[in-house]
């Protein structure tokens, strides 16, 4: 199965989140790829929508592999196997240049969404898809840290492996699709998964704060 793109994941997720006061819920999504579904999402539920900002921490030969992650609340969370691997100089300042990057796009999406508080409140934390957790952790980690009341992760697909490895970390998980066998990417769940850009998500956040005033 594949999803034709990020709408059409954002709209079939929808379906699998089961949320029992909207009114008492925020969704968040991680930009940038996670914000047209959760735009998509709280259109259809009615719910609040805000972005909450994590990034990964990329190994230092092969960025793409994520070694941990850093959100916008609280400390990184790293991997246990490759943590003590690394260079702590090199982590140290990887770490300032990704705090320095969140900071940015904190200033930049505020111009455009109003910061949603999430004390007390059902956060469903969204994403385009999941590999390894890391990044979805430190949003997790964050969402705590903001004393959410209840948090579910929700994303069209995530490895089974993985979702084993979060569900003990959350109230629920929500999932279009959760395979034995992962692809190795998310991309690949989806026939269009192009990289979307800061403007892109400027504009979208733009168009959902003023159709939602």
């Amino acid at each position: 199965m594949l999803f034709e793109n990020r709408i059409d994941a954002g709209r079939q997720l929808a379906e699998e989140v089961d949320v029992k006061n909207p009114e008492k819920s925020v969704v968040v999504a991680l930009p940038r790829g996670g914000v047209p579904l959760g735009i998509e999402l709280a259109k259809k539920r009615n719910i609040p929508f805000d972005v909450i900002l994590s990034k990964k921490i990329g190994h230092p030969s092969h960025s793409e592999y994520a070694v941990g992650a850093l959100s916008e609340h609280g400390d990184p969370i790293l991997d246990e196997t490759t943590q003590e691997l690394l260079d702590q100089e090199w982590l140290d300042t990887e770490l300032k240049r990704i705090r320095n990057e969140i900071a940015r796009r904190q200033r930049m999406y505020s111009k455009e969404i109003t910061k949603k508080p999430l004390k007390g409140k059902t956060v469903i934390i969204v994403d385009d898809g999941i590999a390894t957790g890391m990044t979805m952790k430190a949003a997790i980690e964050a969402a705590k840290a903001q004393e959410a009341r209840k948090i579910i992760v929700a994303v069209p697909v995530i490895p089974k492996d993985t979702y084993k490895e979060l569900e003990s970390l959350v109230d629920d998980i929500a999932a279009v699709l959760i395979p034995e066998t992962f692809k190795g990417a998310v991309g690949a769940y989806y026939a269009d998964f192009k990289q979307l850009e800061d403007e892109e998500v400027m504009e979208m956040l733009h168009t959902y704060e003023n159709t939602d005033a």
